[in-house]
């Protein structure tokens, strides 16, 4: 019978993730396992749905983005939903994954995901599950890992809208705002921002006021620039300190959804400016599109590692980057409170440096 190895991809999608499967599944056939995908994150383990990956199911993957196994960042094992008489009711189906797993013969089920996934993942490790995690996240804020793949192709996507962004402006003398995502932590507009040349950035690490940002618009148009470019990330808070949330979303491992804070800035900036402002959420599109050739690099490193570490009957833990290096650490390092942005950061000081405001 042939040695079985799993993987599945969970939470929000990112550019890289069928790079990770190629790679993991090239390197288990290498080393004469066979790799089993489960569809939909954690509901393909609990519902038993999955593919086997071969030669054929993965070629031609390492451009793509998305991912052939789907994902999902509601299936949580232990608290799933389910359709009782009509109505939706939540329950623990964790035994059932696990016993899944075990009539399958998976030896390392390898998860792909960000702190979500990985949650899960240490609580199947308490049941004696055999799981490798590959951290996933365009946001960039898991702990214990340098970076994420993921990260480099949404920075791309998000200066790509900021050069589009400048030229509109520019023509129309207007506050462009662009709202970005990263959930609690500001690595995305702070990088894209840096890199598109944006005139305020507000990231959820540094409290800012409105009055902060006019005298930087004001003082912009005073040297003969009648525009201005804004960032703001989406786990930014108002200026009473309150999140700004689109909706919420019940059984989800991540229940609030963010959204709404850039129209607030653009609102706040206008009424106070008399400037027209205009405001754009980038959304999803950050998620999609082919990964960068970094992301792609860093995912096939990844998985590859992934699955060496399989075969060698390493388990309970996270591949990770550290400096130049790709190494792993216990899972439960990766979890728990969000990787933010140093105040200390050197990015911080050269952006201020070059006069770019963060709202202080």
């Amino acid at each position: 019978m042939a040695k079985l190895l799993g993987i599945l991809t969970g939470g929000g999608d990112s550019p890289g993730l069928n790079a990770v499967i190629r790679a993991a599944t090239k390197t288990a056939n290498k080393h004469g396992y066979e790799m089993i995908g489960f569809l939909d994150g954690y509901s393909g383990v609990v519902e038993n749905r999955y593919i086997k990956l071969d030669s054929p199911n993965i070629s031609g993957l390492l451009h793509r983005g998305g991912t052939i196994l789907g994902t999902n960042n509601r299936s949580n094992p232990f608290n799933y939903a389910v359709e009782v008489d009509g109505k939706t009711e939540f329950r623990d189906l964790s035994d059932q994954a696990v016993e899944n797993l075990k009539k399958l013969g998976i030896e390392v089920l390898l998860i792909v995901g960000g702190d979500g996934t990985l949650a899960g993942g240490c609580e199947f490790k308490k049941k004696g599950v055999k799981l490798i995690a590959i951290p996933k996240t365009i946001d960039n804020d898991l702990k214990a890992t340098d970076q994420t793949f993921g990260f480099d192709t949404a920075v791309r996507t998000a200066t790509e809208a900021l050069d589009k962004l400048h030229t509109t402006a520019e023509s129309h003398h207007r506050v462009m705002v662009l709202e970005l995502m990263g959930r609690y932590a500001g690595w995305i507009s702070l990088y894209s921002g840096l890199a598109g040349g944006a005139d305020v950035i507000l990231i959820p690490e540094i409290p800012w006021k409105l009055d902060s940002i006019i005298k930087k618009i004001e003082s912009r148009r005073a040297e003969g620039k009648p525009f201005s470019i804004v960032v703001v990330s989406e786990g930014v808070r108002s200026p009473e300190g309150k999140l700004v949330v689109k909706r919420q979303v019940e059984g989800s491992v991540e229940k609030n959804r963010l959204g709404g804070i850039g129209q607030l800035v653009g609102q706040l900036i206008e009424e106070k400016s008399g400037i027209e402002t205009r405001v754009t959420v980038l959304g999803h599109i950050q998620r999609g599109g082919s990964p960068s050739s970094y992301d792609r690099i860093l995912a096939t490193q990844f998985g590859t590692t992934a699955a060496e570490l399989a075969v060698k009957g390493i388990h309970g833990v996270m591949v990770c980057l550290k400096g130049n290096r790709i190494t792993h650490v216990p899972i439960e390092e990766a979890v728990g409170e969000p990787r933010t942005i140093p105040l200390d950061h050197q990015l911080l000081h050269t952006a201020r440096s070059i006069g770019i405001s963060f709202g202080e």
